[in-house]
């Protein structure tokens, strides 16, 4: 068994295998013609299942072409242009690259003397990120696992600065469009339910900093501790951003920690046109952003950036096995005194293999082509009387649904728009995403496929549009 371990000895036969495994990776990309197979959990459980774990195959050619009929035939490929359900996005080459380097190298960044360049590579990204969010000469962070871990080390921080024993006390505030992760990481840190304060949305989507302003004087009142203020740049349903100097303004009057979830809106630092839509970022105490969501990244690929990097120190836990005091004394960069995680994957070489070979204005040129395209998409979207759309896009995201030119209760309605987004699946000829707006079923672009086209999305509402209507046309042929 010795054969299959990477050194020296078999490192040919590691060039070989990975090789297969790239040319049938490749030839899938270049013969894909739809985002999904249409293959359901009926259908492929049986034959993984069947699988017997237990009866290796032997050698990798044989895995592979087992592979191929388990998971790659059914695979959903974001890099179809009509694939456009969530926050998933194309991949770019250099960050493959690096994560095929990254694998083998096989770099754990929590110590020094684990990683050594890795820790040096990772802390000029998240200094070269933090200067680009405008955060000042003391700004620090780390990388995470993803916006949900970002945000959960963003709210720790934020209720060890609070200085408050009493968690009952405590509250956040956030809009109602934020993530979910806002209200997880409240019960994982503790805080009750109520902690978390929803505020409205105005028609935008964006949170109305009236209410924010008026629940800041309420909390006041009450003798309670506004521990947080989270904003959104970039909400997950609508792409909307909070007006963010306003709301820093707010939270520093009360003395509330300042964070920015910008997981999708990121994207911006890097474009040459709309980084003036992050304005007011800089003020905030924490930001997270999500690489392997606007700057086209392989999951995973995110991190926490914070203004003062001695709050970081709220994640800090010395072992003497790993990363002893006395390190901290001889300077030694331990990147696991500022994260979560202990052991942790070398992600920032893809970003960084990405910016050294497209640069900074490269990959912001891609995300300035898909907030063009959901521009595009909202204008055919608002001139189409079959759908009524939400709101015009901030970025990339585009919300609507199908109406039926015939008269018929809401509720039909929502269930035609529901059955439109299976079928759709179903068919493998596009994937689309849905969501609730006040109460009723609506669907959802997100556009991240700087390869998709206005006539792209154009075919996809007349595929939408078919399907409900025939939805809708063979229950009145059996409510008739």
């Amino acid at each position: 068994m010795r054969s299959h371990l990477l050194n020296d000895v078999t490192a040919e036969q590691y060039r070989r295998s990975v090789t297969e495994g790239v040319e049938r990776v490749a030839h899938r990309l270049a013969t894909t013609r739809r985002p999904f197979s249409g293959a359901t959990p009926d259908a492929l459980a049986p034959r993984i299942s069947a699988v017997d774990l237990d009866r290796p195959l032997g050698d990798s050619s044989a895995a592979l072409d087992e592979l191929s009929g388990l998971y790659l035939d059914d695979a959903v490929y974001f890099h179809h242009p009509r694939y456009l359900a969530h926050l998933n996005c194309p991949v770019v080459i250099p960050a493959v690259v690096g994560e095929a380097v990254l694998s083998a190298v096989n770099s754990s960044l929590d110590t020094w003397d684990q990683s050594a360049g890795g820790t040096l590579i990772e802390r000029r990204l998240i200094e070269w990120t933090a200067d680009r969010a405008g955060l000042g000469p003391a700004a620090d962070g780390v990388f995470t696992s993803g916006g949900s871990q970002s945000n959960l080390q963003a709210l720790l921080l934020a209720r060890e600065e609070a200085k408050y024993d009493d968690p009952a006390q405590l509250r956040v505030f956030t809009s109602e469009s934020s993530h979910f992760s806002v209200e997880k990481s409240a019960k994982l840190l503790g805080l009750p339910a109520r902690s978390v304060v929803s505020l409205p949305t105005d028609r935008e989507r964006r949170m109305q900093t009236v209410w924010l302003a008026a629940e800041l004087e309420r909390c006041a009142a009450e003798g309670l501790v506004p521990m947080a203020v989270v904003a959104t740049a970039g909400t997950t349903d609508f792409g909307s951003i909070d007006p963010l100097p306003e709301i820093a303004e707010l939270a520093a009057r009360h003395g509330a920690w300042t964070h920015v979830d910008a997981a999708y809106g990121c994207g911006l630092l890097a474009s040459p046109t709309r980084r003036h839509l992050l304005d007011g970022i800089e003020r905030a105490d924490s930001v997270t952003v999500d690489y392997h969501k606007s700057f086209f990244q392989p999951v995973s690929s995110s991190a926490l950036l914070v203004r003062d990097t001695a709050t970081l120190r709220h994640a800090t836990h010395h072992a003497e096995y790993l990363n002893p005091r006395r390190t901290v004394a001889e300077r030694i960069p331990n990147q696991v005194d500022k994260s979560l995680q202990t052991t942790r994957r070398f992600d920032a070489l893809k970003l960084w293999m990405t910016l050294r070979v497209m640069g900074a204005d490269g990959v912001g040129q891609l995300f300035d082509e898909v907030c063009e395209l959901a521009s595009a998409g909202f204008a055919l979207l608002a001139a189409d009387p079959r759908y009524d759309v939400v709101v015009s896009p901030a970025l990339s995201t585009l919300v609507f649904r199908y109406i039926p030119a015939d008269a018929t209760g809401p509720h039909a309605i929502d269930r035609a728009n529901l059955h439109a987004r299976k079928a759709l699946f179903a068919s493998g000829d596009a994937v689309v995403a849905g969501t609730s707006v006040d109460g009723r079923q609506y669907l959802k672009f997100t556009l991240l496929n700087p390869e998709t086209t206005a006539e792209d999305i154009a075919a996809v509402l007349d595929l939408i549009a078919d399907h409900a209507e025939q939805y809708l046309g063979e229950n009145l042929v059996h409510a008739s």
